[in-house]
């Protein structure tokens, strides 16, 4: 028998997390369901504890802590990971797991924007946030995923197991989909419904100041993912500029033959030796990116046995 772990993260989530114990008992009746506690101050345990779910407790502050501690206290076949706001109904829940659990896919994405998400989110920057992160993958690893920050998601063991959390925020979510595009992993999407939090209910995301952890985080990743793509952009930059700033120098020489813009010369010689180490470092960096993921794949198969 396959074991099924139904893992929710929470913060303060009293008024909706034993609504969703108890939907997800319902349609995955043989699965374990951990509750993270997070440092929550209303009682959030008490409910879940209540309500039947094993709860554990993480000190350290934000999702991705949570994350961590979750994919390696916990052992399962399927994990099958959701909010503890009741933004996620529980009929997907048995598919996305049944995916996993026959080969189909390492992760399966709850797809939220391509069902109801757009008219049920009342946070208009959230929405735009969701499209820009969107954008920004699917254009830096040449995808068509529709959702990258879902939080309603079901793993294979090899990919938690060989997860690298480095994310301590929200950031998670964005960096689980590129740790699974760059690594090959079996990616499926499903539609999924989404409602909105419940009255009493409220986010602990802050639009702009996660939202701009995200796009740092994306930023990082992009230069040890993509390494030769992310200096090739700089080199390209500063080569630009280096050429901009000689031109005058050397429209006066060939008119004159004599150079008395150096100070444009020399900043300009600058930044093209500045493109030129750039382009280097982009090359050297790929070549240890590659060789990582020689080595992840060599641990994975040591994992299998």
């Amino acid at each position: 028998m396959k074991k099924i772990a139904i893992l929710i993260p929470c913060y303060n989530e009293a008024p909706t997390i034993a609504k969703v114990v108890k939907d997800y008992k319902k349609v995955l009746p043989k699965a374990d369901i951990y509750v993270y506690d997070n440092n929550s101050t209303d009682g959030t345990d008490k409910c879940a504890k209540k309500a039947g779910a094993i709860v554990m407790y993480e000190t350290r502050q934000g999702k991705g802590n949570v994350v961590r501690s979750m994919f390696r206290d916990i052992d399962a076949d399927c994990y099958l990971m959701i909010d503890g706001d009741d933004t996620y109904p529980a009929e997907n829940a048995k598919e996305m797991c049944d995916l996993v659990l026959d080969g189909k896919a390492d992760m399966v994405i709850g797809d939220r924007l391509s069902s109801t998400y757009f008219k049920e989110n009342k946070r208009p920057f959230h929405n735009f946030g969701n499209v820009l992160v969107r954008f920004f993958i699917n254009t830096m690893f040449k995808t068509k995923l529709k959702d990258i920050m879902t939080g309603y998601r079901a793993f294979s063991k090899e990919f938690v197991k060989g997860f690298p959390v480095l994310s301590k925020g929200f950031e998670i979510e964005t960096e689980m989909t590129i740790h699974a595009l760059d690594k090959n992993y079996k990616l499926v999407e499903i539609p999924v419904e989404y409602r909105d939090r419940p009255a009493g209910s409220v986010s602990k995301l802050n639009t702009f100041k996660d939202g701009f952890k995200v796009l740092m985080m994306i930023k990082t990743l992009f230069k040890e993912y993509k390494p030769r793509a992310f200096f090739n952009i700089l080199s390209f930059i500063s080569f630009v500029v280096g050429i901009v700033l000689n031109i005058p120098p050397f429209t006066e020489y060939f008119k004159t033959g004599l150079v008395t813009k150096f100070p444009s010369l020399i900043v300009g010689g600058f930044f093209i030796v500045v493109s030129l180490l750039l382009m280097i470092t982009g090359i050297l960096l790929e070549v240890i990116a590659k060789k990582h993921k020689q080595l992840y794949e060599l641990y994975l198969n040591k994992l299998d046995k």
